[in-house]
Formats: structure tokens, sequence, C-alpha cells
């Protein structure tokens, strides 16, 4: 599937607008974009938890509506199982559409911050989820804020908040991919990976490998049995011998468990995997392995269940040029925004798979994502907050 809007500006877009001039003007909001965060990752937001979800994101339309003021639709989709989305349009001046995506669910547990409050030591902001990802958040907002406030033309913008992307997004997605569609970029503020934006992200598959054997007392009928966890060893070592680092492809049994008792031929075993792969080729490699599994004894049976969580995010020239855009944009902040392909994959990788000019890292600059030591930069907010105000508007020109 591919549905692109306008083509990409070309870099000289930026050279327009007054970058210099917005990010002192967010210099001299510093102080109530930390309070921003401060407020945003004082609202306990875990992924498994629907009432602080739903508090966390009225809290989220309360504070986007003061700072952007009203969208002119709305679009709330309620969910009984995962955190709801809400995807929030706001009219540009400008020819161009973007969607931003964000997500305001955290791997945070309830009752985190009794024991680790957001704190404020100088340059550094610390607390959970501040750096993955609502850092990215509240930059994206007074990135829009201190555009509107040179004068510049915008594009229309299109904001998806969504509460399910710690847990793989299985509410979100199609949502997500519908909001996105037709669209001239789809600009994603996780958070940066050491300062880089992110052109290329791993796709995700997360598998189960059930092995179903035959019972048999160990001791007295051997033979009589069918050992399933003779079968999901083989497995496994078939399953680990498919990673190719050169590739980009890995396999990882993570959790195996099988049988009852040490004297009984085990009836079941089961192993769970994660694999990550950089291109659709590996992709349809890994396929062909998992569907090639098979019992080795004719008594036991071999199933597969699970699926790609995440497609694949190639760097594409869609993406390759949205890039080109924010490293022109570095360029006339006089700062260097280099790029990086990681392992892990966000929403992003749904926008990519549509074809669709994709550039994902534009959150915060900080470390300690899923850690006790998570922390942002100030002085990288505001920074990062007046690329994205050049980045956007190079698309209302």
């Amino acid at each position: 599937m591919t549905r692109v809007g306008r083509a990409v500006p070309e870099p000289s877009a930026v050279d327009g607008l007054d970058l210099p001039g917005m990010r002192d003007w967010l210099e001299r909001h510093r102080e109530s974009i930390v309070a921003d965060l401060v407020a945003y990752a004082s609202v306990e937001t875990p992924s498994d938890d629907l009432d602080l979800l739903a508090a966390g994101l009225a809290h989220l339309e309360a504070r986007l509506a003061d700072r952007l003021g009203l969208p002119a639709a709305r679009t709330h989709y309620a969910s009984t199982e995962h955190g709801d989305v809400l995807v929030l349009d706001y009219p540009g001046d400008g020819p161009g559409a973007v969607t931003l995506l964000a997500h305001y669910d955290t791997v945070w547990s309830a009752g985190t911050l009794i024991g680790w409050p957001v704190r404020v030591d100088g340059d550094t902001l610390t607390g959970p989820g501040v750096f993955d990802m609502k850092a990215g958040l509240v930059q994206a907002v007074w990135g829009v804020r201190a555009l509107r406030a040179a004068g510049a033309p915008a594009p229309a913008l299109r904001l998806v908040l969504n509460g399910d992307e710690e847990i793989g997004s299985p509410f979100s997605r199609p949502l997500i991919e519908s909001a996105c569609t037709g669209t001239d970029a789809v600009l994603v503020f996780e958070a940066a990976a050491d300062g880089a934006v992110k052109t290329a992200r791993k796709g995700v598959g997360m598998f189960r490998v059930r092995a179903r054997g035959v019972e048999a007392h160990a001791g007295l009928e051997p033979e009589k049995g069918a050992s399933a966890i003779d079968e999901i060893a083989r497995a496994v070592r078939t399953l680990h011998e498919a990673t190719d680092l050169a590739e980009g492809t890995t396999v990882n049994v993570g959790v195996l468990r099988g049988g009852t008792r040490s004297n009984v031929v085990a009836g079941e075993a089961e192993a769970e995997i994660d694999v990550r792969v950089r291109t659709v080729a590996g992709q349809r490699r890994i396929d062909a392995v998992l569907a090639g599994l098979s019992a080795h004894d004719p008594r036991a049976e071999i199933t597969v269940l699970g699926e790609w969580n995440r497609p694949v995010m190639e760097r594409s020239p869609a993406i390759a040029a949205v890039y080109a855009l924010a490293r022109r944009a570095g360029e006339r902040l006089g700062v260097d925004v280099p790029e990086v392909a990681v392992g892990g994959a966000s929403d992003g990788n749904f926008a990519a798979a549509l074809g669709l000019p994709v550039l994902d890292g534009l959150g915060a600059v900080g470390a300690g994502a899923h850690a006790r030591h998570e922390h942002v930069s100030v002085s990288g907010m505001v920074e990062r907050a007046a690329l994205v105000a050049g980045l956007i508007g190079a698309f209302g020109v």
C-alpha cells in the first residue's frame, strides 16, 4: 500500500524560516516548557491501568487546548482493554498536512512516582517516562507554538495520541494507519538515539512455538512416549541458527517451558521468540523458517503462533527526503542532526509500511529508556522544539 501526499519539500524550504529567532523565543519560554513536562510526567500513565491512562489523556487534552487552542476536529476512540486513542486536527494556513505521532503510555507501574518523583537539577530533568516519551510531545507542542509566534505559515496538523504503544499498539495500530494515510509526512516523537533521529527501524515478530508429544513413564515405558521437550529443543536450534547478524536479523528464544515431572516423557513444551529484521527480505526468510518447523517424531506435532508485531521501517527515498529537511533545519540552528538505524520498533513502523515519509526520534535528547536513570536535557528540549518548528514549517511553505 502506498499513498503519499505532496512531495517532500526541498531542504531549501527551511531557509525562509527564522529558526534562530524561533529558538530564542523558545529559550525565553524555557520555564514554561519545563513546567509542562513536570506536570505531564507527574501524571502516571502505565500501559496496564485504564483509569490512570484515562486521567493522563484528560490532562493532555486540557493542556493541549491551553497551548494550541481547540482543534478543528476531535475523534476519540475508546477501548475496553487498552488506552484510548485521541486524534486532534488543527487547521493550517499553508498547503501541506503533517501527522504527529506520540504515545502517552509508559512502562512504569502505578506508584512509581512515590519513590521516584519528577525532579529538575540544572539542565537535567528526570522521572518516569520523561525520555520515553513524554518530553517528545511537549517539544512538539512548543515547536508548533514557536512557528505560530513567528507568524510563519504552517501546514494542517493531525496529532495522534495512543495509550498502548509500549505493549505493541494492539488497539491503536489500525487507527494510526488510517490517521496517517494521505499525509505529506509523519513525524514521530519517540526519544532520540544519542541525539540522532531514526531513519530506519527493525521489524519485530513475536511468536510462540508449541510442541505436543505423547506422555509416558520415563522409566517403565519410555518407548511409548514422544518427548515434546526433545521437539522444542530441535526447534530452538533451528531458530537460533536462523540469526544472521550481517543481514540484520536476530532470532531469540527468550522463554522456554515444558514437561511436568522428571520421570514423565514430556507431553507439551513451548518457546517464546523475539525476532528482529532489518529488511523485508529478512522477514520473508524467517517466515519460511517458521513455516518449515516440523516434528522429528511422527507422533508429535509442532505449531507456530504469533505474528509480526511491527513491519520493517526501511530507509526509503521518502524517508531520506524528510531527513534532509531536518538536517538542513539543524544546519540553520548550528546543530548537527545525525541519523541512525535502530533495532527497536515504534508506531512509525506502521506509517513507513504505508510508503509515507517518516522521521522518528524527534523527541528528547537524554538517556535511560525503561530504566531508573531515565532523564532528558532541558536545553535539548529547547533545541529540538526549534528543529521541529523548522521541519513542520517547511511543509507549510
